[in-house]
């Protein structure tokens, strides 16, 4: 009889990789850049120029103007701004602009957003940035379909009523 090889001693190539894991350090985050600009750049951007370097539809968006709703939107964002900068923790901002453009200055806040029945509360991280509201608050509902009722079907005349 051959004598089987074994995978699991110390020297095998499976040890030695679990060996390497356990000398890894923890693992660092990588900063955030949104098409090669800094969260802080971002931030300190013009409006102007934020609009150069966010995906087509979002500038057309953005170019149209904002509605008196989306403007109303804004004063509440600005005034939750000022909250987290004094260090108070800002109120849940809710709103129905489901096309509203996520902008650099909302990162960090909470919103509850609108999707035809409830307000679904979000809070905002980088990468949502240049995306709409809409987006994180799905408005439709994933259809799970059962067993048809009666009169569903033409063959559910022959299903027995219990």
């Amino acid at each position: 009889m051959a004598k089987q090889k074994k995978f699991s001693g110390k020297g095998s190539a499976r040890s030695k990789r679990k060996q390497n894991r356990k000398q890894v350090g923890p693992r660092r985050r990588v900063e955030f850049k949104y098409k090669g600009f800094t969260l802080g750049e971002l931030q300190e951007m013009p409006i102007k120029k934020f609009m150069e370097i966010v995906p087509a539809r979002q500038r057309r968006s953005m170019k149209k103007g904002i509605t008196p709703k989306q403007r109303k939107l804004v004063m509440k964002i600005k005034k939750a701004r000022r909250l987290a900068n004094r260090g108070k923790d800002p109120r849940t901002i809710r709103t129905h602009c489901r096309d509203f453009v996520i902008t650099p200055e909302m990162i960090g806040l909470p919103f509850g957003i609108y999707n035809g029945k409830e307000f679904i509360e979000v809070k905002l991280v980088e990468e949502a940035i240049g995306r709409f509201l809409g987006e994180f608050a799905p408005s439709r509902k994933v259809v799970q379909h059962g067993s048809p009722g009666m009169g569903a079907t033409r063959g559910s005349m022959f299903v027995p009523i219990k």
